[in-house]
């Protein structure tokens, strides 16, 4: 006998007008106009342990934009909550960093962002009436842009990215929409049941199954690409995107791509394990540099963004 299964069709959802969000784009990050002094404030740093780890990953990143190699931020969705979209935005502009992967929570904080400029709601109130997540437009439109996606032939980060320039009030809120617009790989990696959309009567596995494996393979082409300098930024994410990474690497290197003498990076507030091993260790242990930076988003990511942008001027 089949196993008896949950009917998404009976659960209720409500209206984002009506949720209190903890992230609006009034605390967003504001960059700076001109070339700010952050060059001599990170060259007067002690010349040992982090700061020296901060100076070399600018460097890498610099060296691989100069001779063509991509540079690839893979972040986790608090990246975006704690409000650094503008300078991420900017470094689509300044092709500073080539590529994005994303965790599909990653999607829906953008996407919210460039609905109604807020996003995160307070999971501890939300989840004692069974509201939290539950919400009609988040869903509904997410999954309406991965399904025309999918039958465009997009894989997720490019469907929903597009949906928002077509559909969304504030695209300029959107970080996949500047990829889109631009054309820079924005990737969505989805691990189903871990997302709020996950639960919405709308949902299809088979549609974002398809949408994330199409991008999973994009985002393996572009890593194909990572040898000879090629820069690889875990910021957030301790275990999905580590994880497909490293699938990534194996698969190019099985297919004769040999992905050597690479640069990775990982940025997050503590150290986790597979960050470690499968961006830091593994795929750099024949080869290549790695550095790890403890410190909170909000600030880390800013100063290393801004010291390549005064850099390369």
């Amino acid at each position: 006998m089949p196993f008896p299964q949950i009917d998404l069709a009976k659960g209720t959802t409500r209206a984002l007008a009506g949720r209190p969000n903890k992230v609006s784009t009034a605390l967003f990050a504001r960059c700076h106009d001109g070339v700010p002094r952050i060059d001599a404030f990170v060259d007067g740093l002690p010349r040992l342990l982090a700061a020296d780890g901060l100076r070399g990953l600018i460097e890498a990143i610099c060296t691989a934009r100069s001779r063509g190699r991509p540079v690839v931020l893979a972040m986790g969705a608090h990246v975006l909550k704690t409000g650094l979209t503008p300078l991420l935005i900017k470094a689509v502009e300044r092709r500073v960093i080539t590529a994005f992967a994303l965790n599909s929570a990653g999607s829906i904080h953008d996407y919210e962002l460039s609905l109604i400029g807020a996003t995160s709601e307070d999971v501890a109130v939300a989840i004692e009436d069974g509201s939290f997540g539950m919400w009609e437009e988040t869903g509904a439109n997410l999954h309406r842009a991965v399904r025309e996606g999918v039958a465009a032939g997009l894989g997720y980060g490019e469907a929903v990215g597009r949906y928002i320039l077509d559909h969304s009030p504030h695209p300029e809120y959107s970080l996949l929409a500047h990829c889109a617009e631009a054309q820079i790989p924005a990737t969505v990696h989805a691990a189903i049941g871990t997302d709020i959309i996950h639960m919405h009567p709308a949902m299809d596995g088979a549609v974002i199954g398809a949408a994330s494996f199409t991008d999973f393979k994009i985002l393996a082409h572009v890593v194909s690409e990572l040898d000879g300098g090629g820069v690889w930024i875990n910021c957030g994410s301790s275990v999905i995107l580590p994880e497909v990474f490293l699938k990534a690497v194996t698969l190019c290197r099985n297919q004769g791509f040999p992905v050597a003498e690479i640069v990775t990076a990982n940025l997050d507030m503590i150290r986790h394990y597979r960050p470690h091993e499968n961006v830091l260790a593994r795929p750099t242990s024949s080869g290549g540099r790695s550095y790890e930076l403890v410190g909170h988003h909000e600030i880390m990511v800013p100063l290393l963004l801004e010291a390549v942008f005064a850099r390369i001027g």
